[in-house]
This record gives C-alpha cells, sequence and structure tokens, in this order.
C-alpha cells in the first residue's frame, strides 16, 4: 500500500512543472505562483488538521505539544517553502522537461544524507537501483539538455538546490509522520509552508492580482499537484523507507515528460524513450527488492 500511494502521489507532483509552464505564458513570476497555490491550498490543509486532531481525541490519543508543533511546522517551511521556492524560481529559466529531471537527483541526496547524518547504511539493492535508474535519467538529461547559455546554469542551480533541500526534508519528516500521523503531520507542515510562501510574495511584491487564466493554473497546482499528492506521498512515507519513497518517486519524470510533450510541445526521441525505460526498470527492482527487507510498520492515521 506505501509503494500505490507513493507512486499514485509522484504522479499527481509530476503535473506540478506543468501547471506552472502554463500558468508562467500569463505571468513570469515565482512568488506570486506560489503565493496563489498556497492560498487555494491551504483551507484545505487547515481543515483536513481539523479533521486528523479530532480523530485523534476521538481515539483517546494525545495531541502533539506546541514544542513538536512547532519543529513539524518548520520541518513543512523547509520542504513546503524554501524547497518550493527554488523550484518555482529555476522553471523560470529552464523547461518542465528538464526541470524534472534535475529535480529527481533527490533520491541520491537522501540515500547520502541519510548514511550520513541519519545512520541508515548503503544498501546494495538501493545502490543497483539508484544506478540502473540514474543512469537511464543521465542518457535522456544529456540528450535533451537545451543549449540556453547562462539560464540553463541559473535555473539548473535552483533546481537542484531543491533537490537537496527536499531530500533533507523527507529524511527529517518520517520521525514526525510516525508520531503524530500523516493527515496532521502533513496539515501542519502544508500549512506553515503555505503561510511562509504567501509572506515572502507579501514582502517581495504585496500585490496578488493575477489574470483568471493564471489562477486556474495556481487553482489546479494547488488541488492536483499539492493537496492530493502532499497527502498521498507522507502517507506512503509512513509506511516504508525514505529511500523507498525517493526511488518509486523516480516514475515522476517519465509522467512530466509525457505531459511536456502532449501539452507543452516539448520534443521526444528515441534516447528519451531508452532512458526512460531504465528509470523504469530501476524502479521495479528497487522496489522489489526493498519490499523482502523493508520491516512492516505501524500505519500511520
Amino acid at each position: 500500500m506505501g509503494y500505490w500511494m507513493v507512486a499514485a502521489g509522484a504522479t499527481l507532483f509530476s503535473t506540478k512543472a506543468i501547471f506552472i509552464k502554463l500558468a508562467y505564458r500569463d505571468d513570469l513570476d515565482a512568488t506570486l505562483m506560489l503565493g496563489w497555490r498556497m492560498i487555494f491550498s491551504l483551507p484545505l490543509f487547515v481543515l483536513a488538521g481539523v479533521w486528523a486532531a479530532r480523530q485523534k481525541r476521538q481515539r483517546g490519543e494525545a495531541l502533539p505539544s506546541f514544542k513538536r508543533l512547532g519543529a513539524a511546522a518548520a520541518t513543512g517551511c523547509l520542504g513546503y517553502w524554501l524547497s518550493a521556492y527554488t523550484d518555482f524560481k529555476g522553471l523560470e529559466y529552464i523547461s518542465a522537461h528538464l526541470e524534472r529531471l534535475l529535480l529527481f537527483t533527490y533520491p541520491i541526496f537522501v540515500m547520502v544524507l541519510g548514511a550520513l547524518f541519519w545512520k541508515q547504511p548503503f544498501t546494495r539493492h538501493g545502490l543497483i537501483g539508484a544506478g540502473i535508474s540514474y543512469a537511464g535519467l543521465a542518457l535522456v538529461f544529456g540528450m535533451d539538455l537545451p543549449t540556453g547559455g547562462n539560464e540553463v546554469i541559473i535555473g539548473s542551480v535552483f533546481v537542484l538546490a531543491c533537490a537537496l533541500i527536499f531530500a533533507t526534508y523527507q529524511l527529517m519528516a518520517k520521525s514526525y509522520i510516525m508520531e503524530m500521523g500523516s493527515i496532521l503531520f502533513t496539515s501542519v507542515a502544508m500549512a506553515a509552508g503555505g503561510v511562509a510562501c504567501i509572506i515572502h510574495h507579501m514582502v517581495v511584491d504585496g500585490s496578488f492580482a493575477a489574470s483568471s487564466w493564471f489562477l486556474w493554473m495556481s487553482f489546479g497546482c494547488a488541488v492536483f499537484a499539492t493537496v492530493i499528492p502532499s497527502f498521498l506521498i507522507n502517507a506512503g512515507l509512513g509506511r516504508t523507507s525514505a529511500q523507498a519513497v525517493g526511488m518509486i518517486s523516480t516514475i515522476s519524470p517519465l509522467v512530466t515528460i509525457v505531459l511536456a510533450v502532449v501539452i507543452l510541445g516539448e520534443p521526444f526521441s528515441w534516447f528519451d524513450a531508452v532512458g526512460s525505460a531504465l528509470v523504469v526498470a530501476g524502479i521495479g527492482y528497487f522496489t522489489l527488492a526493498d519490499s523482502r527487507t523493508v520491516p512492516k510498520l505501524p500505519q500511520a492515521g
């Protein structure tokens, strides 16, 4: 169930870059897009958080302390404000195709940071799965890298920073999900990140004026590429390992590539097809091997 939740969440998350690029056709402004995305999604996360807290009370479970809620909120700001800003900013400079490939270097960061700071050992099947998947991603990246000069470099740096930040967030979030339950943690983390995004735009610009097209794309990004997949990914993370989430989520670039070709008109070559096949093979190998070694975890509420 954890694997299916992660796969579904990753698929929906992959639509984010498409919504953003479509919105940018009217207004190229990362903080404005972030602000409206969170304005639309924030009420849903608050309602979900209230419902989760009531469920805990009805079951006779203690609610987290203010200190733990504050720590969860800070973690959410890291994962859903800072990483989101660097990602949205990167999309001002590079294509959705390239953004998704760069962003999904984050499972490598998950494994490296997990080993360095969270005492999570490198596993043989994790390294093999990563090697196969990233060989495919490297092939696609190497053949399709745009020749846009400084803009490509700037955008790539922003998105790689997003990958590193999001990997750190996933490793930090695991303990809070197991303690608080995936729904309550997601609500707290996303609400905190949402407030930070809105304040960020108010400080940088102050105006939320936008076209109806921009608002519709922001709404789609909020609901289908933020709210629903956030709950799915964190519920999956509560049932499996951060490494498994990282590797299974590499299916997202494939979905983004297809959508970018169909909706945005980005090119697709045989090298993309071969690279995509390698990514799927790496995900399949890792999922099978990890499912045989990861112990059963208590399901998060």
